[in-house]
C-alpha cells in the first residue's frame, strides 16, 4: 500500500502518458530534468486507458498497468487499439485471482482485496514483466515459467527490484 521510489537517467517528457495514468491511479509524481519521483501512500484508484500510437498511451505498458488495475479498488477499462491478441497475461492473472472480462480489444477489470501467489506462464516480455508486478503483490509465492523472455526487454530486473526490496529468486531451467 505504500510506495517510494526515484527513477533516474529518464526523459520525464517522454513518460507523460504513463506518468498521467500513475496519478490518475492515486500516485504522486514529481519530475526533474533527468529523473522521476514516484510515490503512494494510499489505495489505487481504477483506470481507464487506451493504447495509442505515439504520442498516446503506449501499448507497451498495457499488461503491467492491467497488472496494477487488478488491485485497484474499483472497475477499470483498458481498450487495446494497436495489437489484437494482446492480452495473454490476462487468463494468467487471472490464476492469482484477478477478477476481468474481456471482448475483443476492451477488457474490464474489477479489482480484488488481494492476489494470491501462482505457477504461471510469460507469454511475451511485457506480460512476463506484468506477471512479475502481480507477483509481488500478491499474498505467497508466484512462480513464473518462461521468465527468461522477461530478459528481451528488461535487463536484470530482478536485481533492480531485489534492490528496491523485492524477495526475487532467480533460477535458470
Amino acid at each position: 500500500t505504500k510506495g517510494d521510489i526515484m527513477l533516474h537517467n529518464v526523459i520525464p517528457k517522454h513518460m507523460e502518458p504513463i506518468t498521467a495514468k500513475l496519478r490518475a491511479a492515486g500516485c504522486e509524481i514529481e519530475e526533474f530534468d533527468d529523473a522521476l519521483r514516484i510515490t503512494r501512500s494510499g489505495e489505487l484508484k481504477p483506470l481507464k486507458l487506451k493504447t495509442m500510437p505515439h504520442p498516446g498511451f503506449p501499448t507497451d505498458m498495457q499488461a503491467q498497468l492491467f497488472a496494477l488495475c487488478t488491485i485497484a479498488i474499483g472497475t477499470s477499462v483498458i481498450v487495446e487499439n494497436v495489437f489484437e491478441n494482446r492480452y495473454r497475461h490476462a487468463a494468467e492473472l487471472g490464476r492469482m485471482g484477478a477478477s476481468f472480462t474481456q471482448k475483443d480489444r476492451t477488457a474490464i477489470i474489477r479489482g480484488v482485496d488481494k492476489l494470491t501467489g501462482a505457477r504461471v506462464k510469460a507469454w511475451d516480455l511485457r506480460g512476463g514483466a506484468a506477471m512479475l508486478l502481480a507477483g509481488l503483490a500478491a499474498e505467497g509465492e508466484t512462480i513464473i515459467d518462461h521468465a527468461e523472455l522477461i530478459d528481451r526487454g528488461y535487463d536484470k530486473l530482478h536485481e533492480t527490484l531485489n534492490a528496491l526490496g523485492a524477495q526475487i529468486i532467480r533460477k535458470e531451467n
